[in-house]
């Protein structure tokens, strides 16, 4: 990767994104864009504007990045993210972990919308994600080593760190919310899996599957980040599913959620 496209990025932030450490940094996916809850709002600024991140492109994404206070935590949120899919290279994938490890974050939150394989899940659930399959065999740490991002070889034992896991569980506890451990399946994308590739997926230990979150976090995690990690079930997969699959199916059952997703988030960060 470029290390210059980083650059470029990082100096069209105003200072006050590097002035002192982020607490919490977070990443959200498809309609994860309203769990958010602010006591003051710092810095914002729509994705458009950042060099080499570009304006989202993919709807539920509201595509906008904001430095805020909740609870005496400071944190940085990027509301939306880039997919590998939309051919923009790996450099505005993980644009956002970079950027928090040079405001010397070290708490890293990503969240998604996913389809549901294990036959226990229902729409409206959420999964607290315990580990990954990387479907794709594709790595955003391909390339000329950048000592900045940690071992040439990273361990992968543990990408999401157990503590935070199990904070996820308390906040789902409280609240009463349908949640799980799983393992979640990155695929590229942007097709929907077919049937027979989510019973394979399925044979192999996963229990939800989408289309981000892994490259992100395999990058936080070389780079020395805890890492939670949340999906939210909006459909069933492939041939799980009774019906065709579509985006506007995940973009409403988010919608709908909402409420409980704005509580499960206020929750764990609380917890933090």
């Amino acid at each position: 990767m470029d290390i210059s496209f980083f650059d470029k990025a990082a100096g069209y932030l105003p200072d006050e994104c590097f002035s002192r450490p982020v607490d919490i940094g977070i990443l959200l996916g498809s309609g994860w864009s309203d769990a958010l809850t602010m006591d003051e709002v710092h810095v914002r600024i729509s994705y458009g504007d950042i060099p080499g991140l570009g304006a989202s492109t993919v709807k539920g994404h509201a595509g906008e990045f904001i430095l805020y206070t909740r609870g005496g935590k400071r944190i940085a949120a990027w509301c939306g993210r880039r997919h590998y899919y939309e051919g923009v290279g790996w450099e505005p994938v993980v644009l956002p972990v970079e950027i928090l490890r040079r405001m010397s974050c070290k708490t890293l939150i990503v969240t998604n919308a996913a389809g549901g394989i294990n036959p226990a899940l229902r729409p409206g659930d959420f999964v607290i994600i315990r580990d990954h399959i990387n479907t794709v065999g594709m790595n955003p740490l391909v390339g000329a080593h950048m000592s900045e991002w940690g071992e040439r070889f990273p361990d992968m034992t543990e990408v999401y760190n157990r503590r935070l896991c199990e904070l996820m569980h308390a906040s789902a506890n409280r609240l009463d919310l349908r949640a799980m451990d799983g393992v979640y399946a990155y695929t590229l994308g942007p097709c929907y899996e077919t049937p027979a590739e989510i019973q394979s997926y399925k044979a192999q230990g996963a229990d939800v599957v989408g289309m981000s979150t892994v490259p992100e976090a395999v990058f936080a995690k070389a780079c020395g980040f805890k890492i939670a990690g949340l999906s939210f079930v909006t459909n069933l997969a492939a041939g799980i599913s009774r019906r065709e699959l579509n985006h506007q199916e995940v973009v409403n059952a988010a919608a709908e959620a909402k409420a409980q997703m704005k509580a499960f988030f206020e929750d764990f960060l609380a917890r933090l």
